[in-house]
């Protein structure tokens, strides 16, 4: 068994569906102020080892635009709480490039070892308009060949989305082990 320490049902639902082993761990964990998400997901890993005496992950994922500069990336989660997604459609008004990606870092912890990162991204594009009722988050508006993320089933999305390639890399390390 693998704690997932998230208070988001839907990236554990995305998650156990690919690594079916996990349990949600609603435990909180300090979420700093960074530069990448690699640096958010260290310093959580190091707040919560001291906490649990068993194997854990957590995971950090953002949406970077590129005409905005990467905006709002590691800060993703607040902004999407804040101005959510009509939010950022609104500072996307008039902009012709709308490329974006998505990128995840899954950290993994176990008593006695170092942390092991695994890194997951997804290209795509911003929307015009919020389309479809699955995913969560941005999933309305980043799209992939035409479709947002929330007009997919699930197991479609994990095939190709950030955070499905970062939980099979951990699984592909689980099952080497």
């Amino acid at each position: 068994m693998i704690r997932f320490v998230t208070s988001n049902r839907g990236k554990f639902v995305e998650a156990q569906s690919l690594i079916e082993d996990l349990v949600q761990a609603d435990l909180g964990y300090t979420e700093i102020q960074a530069d990448t998400l690699e640096e958010v997901v260290l310093f959580g890993m190091r707040e919560l080892s001291s906490r649990l005496d068993s194997a854990f992950i957590i995971e950090d994922a953002g949406l970077f635009i590129e005409a905005l500069n990467g905006f709002p990336g590691v800060y993703s989660a607040y902004v999407q709480r804040t101005i959510g997604n009509s939010g950022i459609l609104k500072l996307m008004e008039g902009i012709e490039n709308r490329a974006a990606s998505f990128r995840s870092v899954v950290g993994f912890s176990a008593p006695g070892m170092e942390p092991v990162l695994f890194k997951g991204e997804l290209h795509g594009r911003i929307g015009f308009e919020e389309r479809g009722t699955g995913g969560f988050g941005y999933d309305p508006i980043f799209e992939v060949d035409g479709r947002t993320l929330a007009e997919m089933e699930l197991e479609e999305k994990n095939m190709i989305s950030h955070r499905g390639r970062s939980m099979k890399a951990l699984k592909r390390w689980l099952e080497s082990r």
